[in-house]
């Protein structure tokens, strides 16, 4: 045993304390900041970051985590993966080009955007093919490990790894879709070999690739180009030392493969299912005379550490490999900041929090504690028994009432009382909608103003009266300006809620709200995801009073607006203390109320949106079928005992939807919404050929950009559309919610969707589909 036993994690939260990123950035695209304000907000926080690490223990630090808006994206400005629409922009200017791939422009469309394996974290997804030319560019990753160095902090480089780019990766627009980018690594491998060499020569001693593509099921023939991929990197002759990463699961068929290959080091996950890697490496024979990076502090969740638990595993682990270091089990980028800012949580509650200062601290910890004993960690270990103690024992966290419940539920309480093409003829009945009938998906552009009433309404600057005045005012803006649009399906825009998740977290039992914790969920989007701490239900009605006063000023059709259950597990820190399946239940219940008494008041139509089903798909096939049983279950129990004639829609969006096409079947939804613009209607073509039989609305206009889709560019996609899925069945909509965009586009985009929609509605009429 040493004397002091490596700490360190894989990346750190990008945003700083009060989002200055994010500001900085927005700040950047709006013309307020300048290119080199933005460049010296980034080396403060990234200087902050480190110091915090090193101050709380961190032995050695990450550089290359950081990112103006994605690293995938970095990865290929790295690699020189330039779209050829988006090469003249990064030529005129490099960092207007990035922001260009990320956003788009009014001239090109932006890369695709998709979920990073089971995480709320969104990508942007590599366009390649036979013709891609890879340059390497590893400025910006020798600058930031230059930056740490010179501050004195011993620093190790982290990249995303050359296999789990090329999996990620898909087949640019104008590439014929069977085409491999995996076909592409001998290719790429030389350019990795070039930035390993610049990060040497730059003193870099260890470099990080991750590869977390390989926790998933693998073919052969991808086994075997990992292999290859570290048999040309590890035999590089002017190279770092180089530590193999993987997390969120447990490593498989290509432990054994990682193990053999000729790299000094592996970083492993060690918590939740990746437990299983601890036998699994046993199994193999372990590491000896490699560096093992040990993932026992949870990455993604907010609980904090059972030490001891974890200090068990690492005295295991010592015998398995050369070295053992403590870590997270992944990149910090997935939970806040740090915990002790949350004031107005509970004190109690507070103790079980572990956000990612806390979880550095647990790091530094164990470390401790493994180099030199349990005796030099005493009083971290009874307080952690103390702390752990009170959360199994509290009554915050069950509620006898919610159990019996959720324990008398039937197989019949999530079963619609007619079969779908009876439903489907009531609701045509009911509605009379048009063919293509056209809607928005729910929320319409949270302005500065609707954010400054809520700040004043929670600051006391105003009283509740004056504050609902605003928000009736909002919504009869926003009616008024969706009829005038022609708009078929009506929504009230949601202006008094700030998040999807949070707006009813705060409304049921089990959950608490934080103040400071907000986690990247894409570029500039930052969320603050709830913490899912008890047994859950509804007190009251949440949505029932601004959806039925939006459908009182309007005869056309307002839909009702929530939030399903498992996106209300996926965008939450979610106890882990009972199987997620039990939780999702008692969510379903609670949100069963609300359909109930939403349609009680006349409500015509009602979303119920799982974004998150495809983002929580458990990453191994072997645990796929049981967790979309639960899943969709928690769905139809939320949906099932409403009338026929009452037409239930879901959406999704930015995730690949081949994989859940039969979970979207069983669904039962009436109509479901689904982003395919980015994507080019890929996922029409997935539901027609996989038999789907209800209606599909996949959207026409990609709003995570801010290009304002013309006419002619809508009108091409529902064509596209069409060419899947029966005119009597799509619906023309965006891709996602309008909240993020701003009202001058959001007024021109949907004029062009509707003009779209009755042009190609005028077409199929004269049977010009």
């Amino acid at each position: 045993m040493t004397s002091k036993t490596p700490a360190t994690v894989y990346g750190y939260p990008r945003q700083g304390q009060d989002r200055e990123l994010k500001r900085a950035v927005e700040g950047y695209w709006k013309g307020r900041v300048g290119a080199d304000a933005l460049r010296e907000t980034a080396r403060d926080l990234r200087r902050t970051n480190w110091q915090q690490l090193a101050d709380t223990g961190i032995t050695e630090l990450p550089t290359g985590d950081f990112s103006y808006y994605d690293h995938v994206l970095d990865t290929s400005v790295m690699v020189g993966a330039i779209p050829a629409r988006h090469r003249a922009a990064v030529d005129a200017d490099a960092l207007d080009g990035y922001f260009a791939m990320a956003r788009g422009t009014q001239e090109v469309a932006p890369l695709e955007m998709t979920k990073w394996f089971d995480t709320n974290y969104h990508y942007l997804v590599p366009e390649l093919g036979p013709d891609t030319v890879f340059t390497a560019d590893s400025s910006r990753q020798v600058a930031e490990f230059e930056e740490a160095r010179t501050l004195g902090h011993r620093a190790r480089p982290v990249l995303v790894g050359p296999v789990t780019y090329l999996l990620l990766a898909k087949p640019a627009p104008e590439v014929a879709a069977g085409f491999d980018p995996l076909a592409l690594l001998d290719r790429l491998l030389p350019v990795y070999a070039r930035v390993l060499a610049d990060l040497r020569a730059a003193g870099a001693e260890w470099v990080q690739l991750d590869e977390p593509a390989l926790v998933q099921d693998r073919t052969p023939a991808e086994l075997n180009a990992a292999a290859r991929a570290y048999r040309v990197l590890g035999g590089a002759a002017d190279r770092p030392k180089l530590l193999v990463a993987s997390y969120f699961d447990r490593l498989g068929e290509a432990l054994p493969v990682l193990a053999k290959a000729p790299v000094d080091g592996l970083a492993l996950d060690f918590t939740g299912a990746a437990a299983a890697n601890l036998d699994a490496l046993a199994a193999v024979g372990g590491l000896p005379g490699k560096r093992l990076v040990a993932g026992v502090v949870d990455g993604r969740n907010i609980w904090i550490n059972d030490l001891e638990k974890s200090l068990g595993t690492l005295g295991t682990l010592l015998g398995l490999a050369g070295s053992v270091d403590v870590a997270a089990s992944c990149s910090l980028l997935h939970v806040p900041l740090d915990a002790s800012a949350e004031r107005d949580v509970d004190p109690q509650v507070r103790r079980w929090l572990a956000f990612a200062r806390q979880k550095t601290a647990e790091v530094a910890t164990l470390a401790r504690g493994l180099a030199r004993g349990t005796d030099a960690i005493t009083a971290e270990l009874a307080a952690n028994r103390a702390d752990l103690a009170s959360r199994a024992n509290s009554s915050l966290a069950h509620d006898p009432a919610v159990r019996a419940r959720t324990a008398a539920v039937t197989d019949a309480d999530g079963r619609r009382s007619q079969p779908y093409a009876r439903r489907a003829a009531a609701q045509r009945a009911r509605l009379g909608l048009p063919l293509l009938p056209t809607t928005t998906i729910g929320s319409f552009p949270q302005t500065g103003e609707l954010r400054t009433a809520r700040a004043d309404l929670r600051a006391g600057r105003t009283d509740t009266a004056g504050y609902e005045d605003r928000i009736r005012a909002e919504i009869r803006e926003v009616l008024a300006f969706q009829e005038k649009a022609g708009l078929d399906v009506l929504v009230h825009g949601e202006p008094e809620r700030a998040d999807m998740v949070q707006y009813f977290a705060e409304q049921l039992t089990g959950y608490l709200a934080t103040q400071h914790g907000w986690v990247q969920s894409y570029g500039t989007r930052y969320v603050r995801p709830p913490v899912l701490a008890g047994d859950v239900s509804r007190p009251d009605p949440m949505t029932v009073r601004w959806t039925t006063y939006a459908q009182s000023q309007t005869a056309k059709p307002v839909k009702g607006m929530l939030t399903g259950p498992v996106t209300m597990l996926a965008w939450s820190f979610v106890r882990d203390d009972q199987p997620l399946a039990d939780t999702a239940r008692q969510v379903a219940l609670a949100l069963r109320d609300e359909v109930d008494d939403l349609e009680a008041a006349g409500t015509p139509v009602i979303q119920v949106d799982e974004p998150a089903l495809r983002e929580t798909l458990p990453l191994r096939g072997a645990d796929r079928a049981a967790y979309l049983d639960w899943a969709t279950e928690a769905f139809r129990l939320t949906t099932g005992g409403v009338r026929p004639d009452t037409q239930i829609h879901t959406h999704m969006c930015y995730a690949e939807f081949g994989d859940i096409v039969g979970a979207i079947g069983d669904l039962d939804a009436d109509v479901i919404s689904l982003e395919a613009a980015r994507s080019h209607m890929q996922v029409a073509d997935e539901l027609s050929g996989a038999g789907y039989p209800r209606e599909v609305g996949p959207g026409v206009w990609d709003i995570h950009s801010p290009r304002i889709p013309s006419v002619d560019e809508a009108a091409a996609l529902l064509h596209r559309g069409l060419g899947a899925i029966a005119a009597e069945r799509l619906w023309v909509n965006p891709d996602c919610g309008l909240k993020t965009r701003a009202w001058p586009e959001t007024r021109s985009s949907l004029e062009n969707l509707v003009e779209a929609a009755r042009r190609v509605r005028g077409e199929v009429g004269a049977g010009g589909a």
